[in-house]
């Protein structure tokens, strides 16, 4: 028993000093990522809020954007390269109709940060469908994904019972971002896709849209970084946002045109 007391006691020293120096590897990994990412697009995104597509004849189709940087154009040097610029012309182009895009999402946020980016919005405004993009942020610090899950879910509710159809956009795949050296990257990869996962769950559950974005866009991205990226090589480029919201405009026209084929409950 002595012997194996103390094979116990060096198996755990072992994967004690392992783990540690896992982390401080990744730690490491993570200084460096935000070395080499930095911030030259700033902080702030273009405002493309706006009435897309005028000339069309007809009521605009109120569409409402919500979650993080990628839900608000950070990248973009266009307001119609942003990815609310993007879906709002191509859905005013597939409905015939003019579309008023208005934009929540604020750069950086959380899933927490859904309910606060809803309280911002007039008591009186209703939106014909809502896209909402999110997580990120989440996965880089380590939020559990069922609990940024459970903020979607509130978010999610909140819309219906404003009766608003909800597209989500899940975690893309951050395993393609090439300033993440490895194996930060590949972990980042796996937690971003157990989140969308989460995510998918939540849009199904409470008859949400999803679009897993992670596979409809995430190996252009893999495999074209120099286009799809922007500057910080962390932001979609303005081909970044086309490929995503190419990726986004058939579920959102499905929410407006067919609420019967949307998933309930």
């Amino acid at each position: 028993m002595g012997r194996v007391r103390v094979s116990i006691a060096v198996a755990a020293a072992v994967a004690s000093a392992v783990v540690l120096g896992g982390r401080s590897l990744l730690s490491r990994q993570a200084a460096i990522a935000r070395r080499r990412i930095g911030k030259p697009l700033g902080e702030v995104s273009l405002n493309a809020d706006r009435v897309w597509k005028k000339s069309l004849e007809g009521t605009p189709i109120e569409l409402l954007l919500l979650g993080d940087s990628l839900a608000a154009g950070l990248g973009a040097e266009r307001r119609k390269e942003t990815l609310g610029g993007r879906i709002a012309k191509a859905v005013a182009k597939r409905m015939l109709r003019p579309v008023r895009l208005r934009t929540a999402a604020v750069v950086g946020s959380e899933s927490t940060a859904l309910a606060s980016q809803l309280d911002g919005l007039p008591d009186d405004y209703h939106a014909d469908v809502a896209v909402i993009v999110v997580g990120g942020n989440d996965v880089t610090h380590m939020v559990p994904p069922w609990s940024a899950a459970g903020e979607l879910e509130k978010a999610i509710t909140r819309m219906q019972e404003r009766g608003t159809p909800v597209v989500v956009g899940t975690c893309p795949d951050l395993g393609t971002l090439q300033p993440v050296p490895q194996p930060l990257r590949t972990l980042l990869s796996r937690m971003s896709h157990r989140l969308a996962l989460e995510q998918t769950k939540v849009a199904w559950r409470t008859g949400a849209v999803p679009v897993d974005l992670r596979q409809a866009v995430g190996p252009t991205f893999r495999e074209q970084p120099d286009e799809m990226f922007s500057l910080d090589r962390f932001h979609p480029s303005a081909a970044g946002y086309r490929r995503t919201a190419e990726a986004l405009v058939p579920a959102v026209e499905m929410a407006l045109t067919n609420p019967a084929l949307v998933p309930v409950g």
